[in-house]
């Protein structure tokens, strides 16, 4: 029998995850928001696996309850995710999966691009993606994993920004605004280094999203969370003292 995982947040994007790991043979228990998780803790004290798919905005929430003796099994999934939202809670090496995939309530997923894992557990995470025909690959280090985090995030901060401007898809902001893309998507990594502490390829940033937007032409720039993220983005600049004039520009256009 397998070893039980825990599924923290049973949303879309969970509920993606937790079909791919019933059917790679894994007992599955979900947390909600209704469950006692501490009990749950107490009755299962050695899971597998503990994943973590709750929205952006409970993230933190919930990792600063999530028990003890569960700590050192984390998987991570998030937009706009860096190893800082990690560290600020004392979590070391977790298993996290950059998601390349879209998952809309009535809608099955749609596949952009692989999507990267990196840690301890990313055999049971890219496995049971492959379960369900969603491409999944391992990264070899931390590095990269922080260079592939980074790359989402240059994504889909450019598409879902500019989109506040010009709206429509991701195939027409490259091919009608991209000079528009690539002014935004300078500071959007101007801002990633910050949070990162670290410098990254640039140009090889930007060709990762234009994989991403060749992946999947039709999608919409703008979606719900768009102007969160230029307000996210702004707050980050601010702390760190960069100009980033043109994310300026569009945020006081709002």
């Amino acid at each position: 029998m397998y070893e039980p995982i825990i599924v923290v947040g049973i949303g879309e994007m969970g509920g993606v995850f937790t079909r791919g790991l019933l059917r790679t043979g894994h007992p599955v228990y979900p947390v909600t928001r209704s469950t006692d998780i501490d009990h749950m803790a107490k009755t299962i004290t050695d899971p597998k696996f503990v994943l973590v798919a709750v929205g952006e905005n409970d993230l933190h929430p919930t990792l600063e309850k999530i028990p003890a003796v569960w700590r050192n099994k984390l998987g991570l999934l998030q937009n706009e995710l860096l190893p800082r939202d990690w560290q600020a809670h004392n979590i070391n090496n977790p298993t996290v999966v950059s998601v390349w995939f879209e998952k809309k309530k009535g809608q099955d997923y749609k596949v952009l691009v692989p999507s990267p894992v990196y840690g301890p557990h990313a055999a049971i995470l890219e496995n049971a993606l492959t379960a369900l025909e969603i491409p999944a690959w391992q990264v070899k280090n931390a590095a990269e994993l922080e260079f592939e985090l980074v790359r989402k995030n240059v994504y889909i901060l450019t598409t879902n920004i500019c989109g506040l401007v010009v709206g429509g898809n991701v195939d027409e902001l490259w091919h009608k605004h991209e000079n528009l893309a690539r002014e935004v998507a300078t500071e959007v990594m101007d801002i990633q280094e910050w949070l990162t502490g670290n410098k990254h390829d640039r140009e090889k940033l930007i060709q990762g999203m234009v994989e991403g937007i060749k992946g999947d032409l039709e999608h919409k720039c703008m979606g719900r969370s768009a102007p969160g993220r230029l307000a996210r983005a702004i707050s980050h600049a601010d702390e760190a003292g960069l100009a980033v004039p043109k994310l300026r520009e569009i945020h006081q256009a709002q």
